[in-house]
């Protein structure tokens, strides 16, 4: 009888074993889960400050030409006059 005994009790701390492994196996997947979602917001956060960066210089390009441009008009206009007149005579 003793041996029947320690056969159910082997069973159903087999049975509490096996639930426990479960249990950690669902933890582990669930922080896995997680962790790549941080990662794919890092990645996300960082796509986002990479493209305001390049708005930033774009910008600034932009009104360097624009000065460029308009320091170029002036020039011209002031060149027209101060140039001398032509005379057909």
């Amino acid at each position: 009888m003793g041996k029947q005994h320690n056969k159910i009790i082997k069973r159903s701390r087999r049975k509490q074993y096996l639930k426990r492994k479960k249990e950690q196996v669902k933890a582990t997947i669930v922080k896995k889960k997680s962790a790549p979602a941080k990662k794919t917001v890092k990645k996300a956060a960082k796509k986002v400050a990479k493209k305001a960066a390049v708005k930033k210089v774009a910008k600034k390009a932009a009104k360097k030409t624009a000065a460029k441009k308009a320091v170029k008009k002036t020039a011209k206009k002031a060149a027209k006059k101060a140039a001398p007149k032509k005379d057909d005579n």
